[in-house]
């Protein structure tokens, strides 16, 4: 009678072998997915890139949904930690209580929502009660905002998705949470609100500051570069926007005149439509998740979000201008 038991004991030398080389989860290392509203993704994108560069035995894992659809995945234990605009309410923070799962959310950012029309649009600023006729349907060509050369043509609102984070802070700041009009339009994500306004020169957009920064000086570094930059310096230089399309100012109904989303008009209020981003986090101490979410609270994770053109909410940096 043969034997298999040398073979046997080898394959299973061999599995916990294999098993022993993969990383366990600890605050720096395993695996870790997440849901992300899509609105964010420029951001999350980067503080994901540094924290595994960082830590080479992390590996994150982000789904990037609606903010809607991140929410749900939280209640429905799917995903332990999610990146939202809007913080848990009594009756999430009730179910997260009944499941047993400890919870805790942090304000990481506060970002503002971008107004942009394409080149060709010749109105440089709106005010918010333009903003509120728009949305409801009260107002359909541009001709009835300004007189403009554009004014026979309809006004097609593109926002990211429909259960996105951007259109339920429009839908409360302006119609209450009512419904939109018949001019506005769900797209599938950000990329595809570019390309509408890009493409059509009666459109206009609503999208997260963080996707118009241009900083190129950032783009230009190595990863090293970055990492070291961002443990050394405390100083950003000042963040313009991108070329590609026309970034609209905002008049507050009580402001003489509008401003862009800079960080100083969003710093100061001036800028209106402004808003934050949460981190919520219903994971195990030690584990990846919360490692992940102890560095989006932290020093280099609030250095990151100010270089993405939007304000952290912790980390006080000192803005310096370069001379060009």
């Amino acid at each position: 009678m043969k034997k298999y038991f040398p073979f046997f004991t080898l394959v299973v030398l061999l599995l916990t072998a294999c098993n022993n080389n993969k990383p366990s989860n600890t605050s720096t290392s395993g695996i870790a997915k997440i849901a992300c509203d899509e609105s964010f993704r420029n951001i999350l994108d980067q503080e994901v890139e540094v924290f595994e560069y960082s830590y080479p035995d992390a590996s994150i894992m982000v789904d990037y949904i609606d903010e809607a659809a991140a929410l749900d995945s939280l209640m429905h234990r799917n995903v332990d930690l999610i990146i939202t605009s809007r913080d848990l309410t009594n009756d999430q923070r009730d179910i997260l209580k009944k499941q047993g799962r400890a919870f805790r959310s942090r304000k990481i950012a506060v970002d503002a929502v971008a107004i942009i029309v394409n080149k060709e649009n010749d109105i440089d600023e709106l005010s918010m009660s333009d903003l509120r006729d728009i949305f409801s349907g009260k107002v359909a060509r541009w001709g009835e905002v300004f007189p403009t050369r554009l004014k026979r043509d309809s006004i097609k609102v593109v926002f990211d998705t429909s259960g996105s984070g951007v259109t339920h802070y429009v839908k409360e700041k302006f119609l209450n949470g009512g419904s939109f009009g018949k001019n506005v339009y769900a797209q599938h994500s950000t990329d595809d609100v570019f390309r509408i306004v890009q493409s059509n020169k009666n459109a206009i957009g609503f999208i997260g500051v963080s996707w118009i920064t241009a900083d190129l000086k950032t783009n230009e570094r190595t990863m090293e570069e970055k990492v070291l930059d961002l443990k050394n310096n405390n100083e950003v230089s000042v963040i313009d926007f991108t070329d590609r399309i026309k970034v609209m100012a905002v008049r507050g109904d009580e402001q003489p005149q509008g401003v862009k989303p800079y960080q100083a008009y969003i710093n100061d209020g001036s800028y209106p439509l402004f808003r934050t981003i949460w981190a919520i986090d219903a994971s195990a101490g030690g584990t990846l998740d919360h490692g992940f979410f102890s560095f989006l609270t932290g020093v280099i994770g609030q250095k990151i979000i100010l270089q993405t053109g939007i304000l952290p909410a912790a980390e006080p940096v000192r803005y310096v201008e370069t001379v060009k």
